[in-house]
């Protein structure tokens, strides 16, 4: 009998033993607490660790999770490999204009931290409920600005564990898309920020947070947007002319507050969610003659 996963690389990589785990459930790991199991779980403390892994991973998926947020994990689990990280990939520095974060650092505390060193233009991460390699993943955007207008450049791991700096140049970007190489995954960023003055920069992240809290169903079980606004439009004003706040599918329901959000009441599960999304679309298309376009990515 073929060893798991798991075990496979607890005996090959002993040193991370303690970071690989089998079967491992994702709902605390995503914002909307769905999901099923993953069926190896990996949490680096550090890029190398990734890069060690890497060099000796079959053949598998890989799926790579921040905070879980503008995901949506299916109820069957996630097969293959699942890295996380939160918590591990946490570096944040910087030298003069240029913030250097690894891919697990939350895009607030990125906001928050160029605050404090007397950086504006920055600002806008707090409004992004993810980390730094969703954000990269995405283009990732709040309050009017968008997260590779200020990208300098870009550290990428591909499947061989080689670690490869890019420059904007290298991607197709475009809104909430970066294309770059396949098979390959940011592990870090260097962001170039404009000097200003920290009370500034502060006062507007308090004012941009509390604009926030104001009109999105913040403290609740969501993924944050769940469509990409429209040209010209903007998705939770189509979905609410359609009379669909408050519609439910189990216990996943439209957000009463912003209809461009769907709530986990308590018990939803990822297909309800699913089936909630692909509703919304068919009626803002009879309706409003507009096809939305998710921005969650659904991995089935």
């Amino acid at each position: 009998m073929n060893p798991s996963l798991a075990d496979f690389l607890k005996t090959h990589l002993p040193q991370y033993e303690n970071d690989i785990h089998e079967s491992f459930s994702l709902q605390r790991l995503n914002t909307w607490r769905v999901g099923g199991s993953a069926e190896c779980l990996f949490e680096p403390r550090s890029i190398q660790a990734i890069t060690d892994v890497f060099k000796i991973l079959p053949d598998v998926p890989i799926t790579w999770l921040g905070l879980g947020s503008n995901v949506l994990l299916s109820d069957s689990g996630m097969p293959g490999l699942v890295i996380v990280t939160q918590g591990g990939l946490s570096q944040l520095s910087h030298d003069g204009a240029l913030f250097f974060a690894e891919a697990g650092v939350p895009c607030a505390k990125l906001a928050r931290y160029a605050a404090r060193q007397g950086f504006e233009k920055g600002e806008f991460f707090a409004g992004i409920p993810g980390t730094v390699g969703g954000a990269l993943a995405m283009n990732a955007g709040a309050f009017g600005s968008e997260t590779w207008l200020h990208v300098a450049d870009v550290m990428c791991i591909n499947r061989q564990g080689e670690c490869i700096r890019r420059t904007p140049q290298d991607f197709q970007i475009s809104y909430r898309k970066a294309l770059g190489h396949p098979n390959e995954w940011f592990v870090s960023a260097q962001f170039r920020l404009q000097v200003g003055d920290t009370h500034v920069a502060q006062e507007k992240i308090r004012a941009l947070l509390a604009q926030r809290k104001e009109t999105q169903p913040t403290g609740e079980h969501t993924c944050g947007s769940v469509f990409k606004n429209p040209p010209g439009n903007y998705a939770g004003k189509l979905i609410e002319a359609c009379g669909l706040k408050g519609y439910a599918i189990g216990d996943a329901v439209v957000s009463p507050k912003h209809a461009n959000f769907i709530v986990n009441q308590g018990k939803a599960r990822a297909e309800d969610i699913v089936q909630l999304i692909q509703y919304i679309q068919q009626t803002v298309y009879e309706q409003a003659g507009v096809r939305l376009e998710p921005e969650v990515k659904i991995m089935e």
